[in-house]
């Protein structure tokens, strides 16, 4: 196999790629870099498709050699297969622009595509929250990110919450990907409701009806799993924060699917 690898567009043009790496971005200054510099060496092309950016996104993706491509937001899935569609690779490698890949991991990925005995590969994914590592909140997370090209490889889901889907057989690696998720409290509740509105929007498009059940025991569901299955509480303050957020979260999607209801709406409209 020729293989390249990419240096921010120094090397000649190789006759085909082994690896390519697909990010989609927004106004991503204050991570994209820190992404982009863990890659350095390893990749042969980074797509970038942005949707907008208005700081200096796509100054620090050029510097640093990707492609870049602006196209309108057109919905997770649909944005991210935009970019796959983009890379020439034999396989591609999905990052959102908040993520580092361990260098074990990038070297376990090398070492693995070289001899693969799988057309896909889930990665374990760690985040970073409030200026240390979780070890147990949002564990375990293992997310399907790197796959060959010749799979089809394609990202299907709602508003919120994509998923991968790949032909053929799937592995797991051992290294880590680190997700720098939220800088700070505000941020992360911010995201929150904004996740939590966008997940009740897909419920009430596939027709799920809401119930207070839902509403009264889901939420608690998700603070015991999180924290006491899951061991949330061994990451201190932090899991306590995290599984707060995950009952705030199923709360919150279900007071929001009650909105749409024809009660409440019935009740809103007589109440003017």
């Amino acid at each position: 196999m020729n293989e390249k690898h990419y240096n921010g567009g120094e090397n000649d043009s190789p006759l085909h790629f082994l690896i390519s790496i697909a990010i989609i971005t927004l106004n991503e200054q204050e991570n994209l870099s820190r992404t982009l510099e863990s890659l350095s060496g390893f990749a042969d092309e980074i797509i970038i498709v942005d949707s907008g950016s208005t700081d200096s996104t796509h100054e620090i993706a050029r510097k640093a050699g990707c492609k870049v491509f602006i196209e309108e937001w057109k919905g997770y899935a649909t944005q991210k297969n935009s970019a796959f569609e983009k890379c020439t690779g034999e396989w591609a490698l999905f990052l959102d622009a908040d993520e580092v890949p361990e260098k074990s991991l990038l070297d376990e990925i090398k070492n693995e595509i070289r001899n693969s005995k799988a057309d896909s590969y889930y990665i374990r994914r760690k985040s970073f929250y409030l200026g240390k590592l979780l070890n147990h909140s949002w564990q375990p997370d293992y997310v399907l990110r790197l796959a060959r090209r010749s799979k089809n490889p394609e990202w299907r889901g709602g508003s919120v919450h994509e998923y991968l889907k790949v032909e053929g057989k799937a592995g797991y690696l051992n290294g880590v990907l680190i997700h720098y998720s939220y800088k700070d409290v505000s941020e992360h509740f911010r995201k929150t409701i904004e996740y939590a509105k966008l997940s009740s929007d897909d419920y009430f498009k596939t027709g799920k009806k809401f119930s207070i059940l839902n509403l009264i025991f889901n939420p608690v569901a998700a603070f015991i799993r999180l924290y006491i299955i899951n061991r949330g509480f061994l990451d201190g303050i932090r899991g306590l924060i995290a599984a707060s957020s995950s009952f705030v979260y199923t709360f919150l999607k279900y007071a929001f699917l009650f909105e749409k209801t024809d009660g409440f709406q019935k009740y809103r409209y007589n109440d003017k």
